[in-house]
């Protein structure tokens, strides 16, 4: 019997959707907002702690089943910084988000479902404005969100239907000694 949860947090595509924010956002705020130190570190530091959340939260995932939610929960809180600070970059410059009625939004929703690896985006980047990279940056926000919120459910359902760690050790061990 097994009764420790193991997810290669490289293959969840959440993760490899904060991956790329963090590089896009790092990129981003060094080529747009180089007089304002303290978003770039801000929005960099959001970034990173999304992804760092999702990759501490799994692995913690072997052994706390609570550890693990309440680090991708973090996650989430931390790509939601990131997205407010996207929002407000768009707003206050009186630049476009993009809705799913923006006329460049279906493609670009399109490209950010089928694309996952890093250097699909930065490619990309040295070409774009910033009000097109905010928008990627926001979309896949968005999706990884979603990701996540998914796994999380998952998760809630995996601990309801199997029990947590210390039910399932207790469980084994009485099995090995034939009880």
């Amino acid at each position: 019997m097994s009764f420790l949860n193991r997810h290669n947090y490289k293959q969840l595509v959440f993760y490899k959707k904060a991956l790329c924010l963090y590089d896009i956002t790092y990129s981003f705020t060094n080529r747009y907002l180089t007089q304002d130190k303290r978003t770039t570190d801000q929005m960099i530091q959001a970034a990173r702690s999304g992804k760092q959340n999702i990759i501490e939260g799994t692995e913690a995932g072997m052994t706390s089943a609570e550890t693990e939610l309440k680090l991708l929960n973090v996650a989430r809180a931390s790509l939601l910084e990131l997205l407010a600070d996207y929002e407000d970059y768009l707003r206050v410059r009186q630049l476009s988000i993009w809705g799913n009625t923006h006329p460049r939004y279906a493609n670009l929703h399109h490209f950010c479902c089928t694309h996952t690896e890093l250097a699909d985006y930065t490619t990309l980047l040295h070409r774009m404005e910033d009000e097109e990279i905010a928008n990627m940056a926001i979309t896949l926000i968005h999706q990884a969100d979603s990701g996540l919120i998914k796994f999380i459910h998952w998760q809630e359902q995996q601990f309801l239907d199997k029990g947590g760690i210390r039910e399932n050790m207790s469980k084994a061990r009485r099995e090995q000694r034939g009880y």
